[in-house]
Parts: structure tokens; sequence; C-alpha cells
């Protein structure tokens, strides 16, 4: 096989709300945490042990747009992307790297009536919701099935970004 793959999907919940910055040409960046869960027994104590992952996803222009508008914190999430890490010095000259998720495709999980204008997303839902993966999948093909209308769901492609100066 002589190529190459970069793809990444996640299903999590937001960690913050996402914040936006702005460039003069018109085009737009929208950043967000989004939380991922592991849930597994230690087959040598018996106790269960949870891993929460926290990734850095990267949204950009109409895409940046509509997320700002929908996403709030703790919303449910599918995002698909590329890995992308990013070189860059801090304020003391010291280099510095980032690995961020470059989201080219998204789709909300959190059904309207779960998330009350203004009310933070799914209070209360938490990170700490512990579920099986037949669960998981069941729960998301019901929550794809509720989920946003379609303008509310978007897909990008490679064509549609720009080349941000970072």
């Amino acid at each position: 096989m002589t190529g190459t793959l970069n793809k990444v999907m996640l299903i999590g919940h937001t960690g913050d709300d996402v914040k936006m910055h702005y460039f003069e040409g018109g085009g737009s960046i929208g950043r967000f945490p989004l939380a991922t869960n592991e849930v597994y027994t230690n087959k040598t104590t018996g106790q269960k042990v949870e891993n929460t992952e926290w990734h850095n996803v990267v949204v950009r222009n109409k895409a940046a747009e509509i997320c700002e508008k929908y996403l709030k914190k703790g919303d449910k999430v599918y995002i698909e992307g590329r890995i992308k890490t990013r070189k860059w010095q801090d304020d003391k000259g010291i280099e510095r790297y980032s690995t961020e998720i470059q989201c080219t495709d998204f789709t909300f999980l959190t059904p309207k009536d779960a998330a009350a204008p203004g009310a933070g997303g799914n209070q209360g839902g938490g990170y700490g919701q512990s579920q099986s993966q037949q669960q998981q999948g069941q729960q998301y093909n019901q929550l794809r099935q509720n989920a946003p209308s379609a303008n509310q769901s978007q897909s990008f492609t490679q064509e549609e970004e720009d080349d941000l100066p970072f």
C-alpha cells in the first residue's frame, strides 16, 4: 500500500463554548475542547477505571460560525477530521507544539429539547456517564435520528478551507 490516511472520528462532550477568531479577509476559526471517555474494569482489582482524553478541535469559516451558534459546553457532538500538529514560539522564544483535530465534518448529537437556550448544554449530564460500547452505539444512532435540522449538520471539504497564517 503506497497511500496514507489521516482520519479521526470522535464522539464526545464539549468542554467549553466555541471560541471564535476572525481575520481581515473575512475568514474565521473556532476552537473548542472535546472530551472522550474510556471506561473499563481493572482485572486485578475489579474496580472500574475511567479515563478522559481531551482533544483540541478546530473548525473553520462557515462551519465555525454554525458551531458557535449551536454548540454549548457539555453538548454531545460527532466530529470527523484529521490530526494536525503545529509548531510555534511562545513569548519567551521557546518552540512549542500543539496537536489539534482539524474538523471537516460534524453532527450535533444533543437533541434540541435537551439544551435550553443559555442553559449551557447538558448540565448534570457530565463526562462521567458510564455505558458499554454497545449502548453508546445505540444511543448514537438514536440521537443521530433526532439530531437538529440539516442546516445545523454540515459537511465541509478540504477545498473549502483557507490557508490561515498559523
